[in-house]
């Protein structure tokens, strides 16, 4: 079995340096897998010795002029710009180009001399980088390029060029990192929602500890305006709570002794004391930053197809270049210098940059959107697929449903009406189904009798022995097969389900005893979401386990079509049907429905941050919003259309600067402009995707 290694990365600053020491950690014999998240700057390995491994894996990414830092050393402050060290260095540089534009005008003898120097100095550390990237098997990268073309610029006499060539690459390396550092602290933003510290009660006193100290089953006091230090249920008092922060819903939630809160969220108004569930590693927020950390290291097929293109793209850069500098020359004697000036114009227009940034950008971007919109996506790939989604299947309980059903009639077949609902009561204590607690519920007050043997009927009901009687509470289909009911009660259950409620029949031995009906009111947003669907040309399909006429019911509510009287099995199958037909999400609970979230093309789970859902859906809607559904399409095909844009920014620039330097159009500082141009283009418009909001 493989062991995982987790390290954190300083100093890169684009998807290009990810690619580069992914692929000298992949070259190394023994690492099964590597992933790399740029944003994060965190390197996740496999392989199986790592006492072995993990030395040669830190030289690799040493020798590539990276470091690697302790995960748990304190965050730096924030830096702006002009304090690192790149940007310093664009300072220095910017300076002596300036010095030696003045030059050229005052003492042009000596201005070639200080715009060599200008040129050298911002060269020194990327021709460093390149010969590192060489050394570690990687010769092809970007630094070669803008190397090569400097100093072959330096060498045909261009000196000014080669300084401008250099000056515009590091600004745009500049920017790169300023939007690496914007994206960084969004996430990072999450992370600091958690207070340092916790009011702790220990032996009725309150004393004040550090957050992380907190384990399951402590006690703290969360006061009004504070945050709350950890995942817990509320022991005693109550409040609302704003979860903006982790769900982005805006309006406060009242909770109440027995409720569960969370990590980051604000207590508004009232002095509560809660038990803690979780530890500071594995609160929400923890869980959240994790997944986010994940999904954005996940690739895209689209971001897989772009890595594979430019691992051949840029040696054929290379390739073109030389013949374009030395063919011409060679075969038909033209002037070497005009030439080799081409070939260099080409090797920078070729810089992939901004080919490589395109879509890992847009993504990192549409994934940090939907995190703060408490849309919640595992990885590029996920996101990719769900704006494919032609089909979605809905649960109907606790998804389009709200989940909390009530019983609204309970009729004896010729008995006691409380007889029926005290046995009912005791054959569901104990289940977690919303219909057992609805049963069990309205039942408060009764006496309930001891129940043995209890056991799940697949689809059908429940069963136990009750006082030396076997108890049946089963679907009326199921009902049918185990005693005989009059054709008065089946009208009346089949005029119950008519109206969009849910019956069972509650049975001793082999006698009908009654019935009782549940009603789970709609979610208030469910109408709404479904039109939604329609208008984007995705066909919103329900399934239950609930008979047809109830289904019906509900499903005429909502305007849209029904699979009713479904068994586990039975959803998956027709989920694979679906599937064959075009891409198809399933949304449930994370549960009961795991075989058909798993078949589907996306699997998207209702949950307020359990963790079932978080861990095994590919996409979560936190605020448990039917709505969010569109919105999650929606948020996939922004992200998709910004990813086709910024390919064409990046690959037209490339075109138009390619015809015009074949005519001798472009110069250097004019061609390496445009690849600087396209980068910060292509950055500015993934950045855009942060504003992301859901349409109404």
């Amino acid at each position: 079995m493989a062991d995982s290694l987790v390290l954190k990365i300083d100093g890169m600053d684009c998807p290009s340096c990810a690619s580069k020491v992914e692929g000298a950690v992949c070259s190394l014999p023994g690492v099964e897998n590597a992933t790399l998240n740029y944003t994060s700057q965190k390197l996740k390995l496999e392989f199986p010795n790592a006492s072995e491994l993990e030395p040669k894996v830190t030289r690799a990414i040493e020798k590539l002029g990276y470091r690697i830092v302790s995960q748990d050393a304190p965050r730096p402050a924030p830096q702006t710009w002009w304090q690192t060290r790149k940007g310093q260095l664009v300072i220095a540089s910017g300076t002596l180009l300036a010095i030696a534009t003045v030059l050229s005008f005052a003492l042009p003898e000596y201005a070639s001399y200080v715009f060599t120097a200008a040129g050298l100095l911002a060269l020194i550390p990327l021709a460093k980088k390149a010969v590192m990237s060489a050394l570690a098997g990687h010769p092809f990268t970007i630094e070669t390029l803008v190397t090569i073309a400097v100093i072959g610029a330096i060498f045909i006499d261009e000196s000014a060029e080669a300084a401008i060539v250099v000056f515009l690459f590091l600004i745009g390396e500049l920017l790169e990192m300023i939007a690496a550092m914007k994206a960084r602290r969004s996430v990072e933003a999450l992370a600091d929602l958690v207070p340092k510290t916790a009011l702790l009660i220990i032996d009725g006193s309150v004393r004040e500890v550090p957050a992380t100290a907190l384990e399951i089953g402590d006690i703290v006091e969360v006061r009004p305006g504070g945050y709350v230090p950890a995942d817990g249920e509320i022991v005693e008092g109550a409040s609302s709570f704003n979860e903006a922060s982790i769900t982005g819903e805006s309006i406060p939630k009242n909770k109440n002794s027995g409720d569960n809160v969370y990590a980051g969220s604000v207590n508004a108004d009232g002095l509560v004391r809660v038990q803690t569930t979780a530890t500071a590693d594995n609160n929400i927020i923890a869980r959240i930053l994790r997944m986010v950390e994940e999904a954005e290291a996940s690739k895209s097929p689209t971001a897989r197809f772009i890595d594979k293109f430019s691992t051949y793209y840029t040696p054929g850069v290379i390739v073109v270049a030389a013949l374009i500098a030395f063919v011409p020359p060679l075969a038909v004697g033209a002037d070497l210098s005009t030439w080799i000036y081409k070939g260099l114009a080409i090797l920078l227009i070729g810089c992939p940059c901004a080919l490589v940034l395109s879509t890992p950008a847009a993504v990192t971007s549409g994934i940090s959107a939907g995190a703060r919109q408490g849309l919640l996506i595992k990885g590029g790939a996920v996101l990719e697929a769900i704006g494919k989604v032609t089909r979605v299947a809905f649960d109907k309980t606790g998804t389009l449903t709200q989940g909390t059903p009530q019983v609204t009639d309970v009729q004896a077949f010729g008995g006691d009406e409380q007889e029926v609902l005290r046995l009912a009561a005791a054959v569901e204590a104990g289940s977690s189904h919303p219909l057992a607690l609805a049963i069990v519920e309205k039942a408060a007050g009764l006496t309930i009798p001891d129940a043995s043997d209890s056991k799940a009927l697949q689809g059908r009901g429940v069963q136990a022995i009750i006082e030396s009687k076997t108890i049946t509470v089963a679907s009326p289909r199921y009902a049918e097969s185990l005693a005989e009911i009059s054709d008065a009660n089946m009208q009346t259950i089949h005029s119950l389900e008519a109206s969009g409620k849910t019956v069972t029949v509650v049975l001793r031995d082999t006698e009908a005893l009654g019935l009782i009906a549940i009603r789970d009111e709609l979610r208030e947003d469910a109408k709404r979401a479904t039109a939604r669907l329609v208008e984007m040309g995705v066909m919103p399909i329900m399934l239950t386990g609930d008979n047809a006429l109830t289904g019906k019911a509900l499903a005429d509510q909502l305007g849209i079509k029904v699979k009713a009287e479904m068994m586990p099995e039975d959803k998956l199958n027709y989920i694979t049907k679906l599937a064959s037909e075009g891409t198809v999400a399933m949304v449930g609970d994370g549960i009961n429905d795991a075989p058909a979230l798993a078949r589907a093309d996306v699997g998207i789970a209702m949950g307020g941050g359990t963790d079932v859902a978080i861990e095994t859906a590919d996409a979560v809607l936190l605020q448990e919003k039917v709505s969010d559904v569109p919105a999650l399409i929606d948020l996939s095909r922004v992200t998709m259309k910004n990813i086709y844009q910024n390919i064409t920014i990046a690959l037209g620039l490339k075109a138009v600067f390619l015809v015009t330097t074949l005519f001798g159009i472009t110069t250097l500082w004019m061609a390496i402009f445009a690849d600087t141009g396209a980068t910060v283009l292509v950055t500015i418009n993934a950045l855009r995707l942060l504003r992301y909001k859901p349409k109404s």
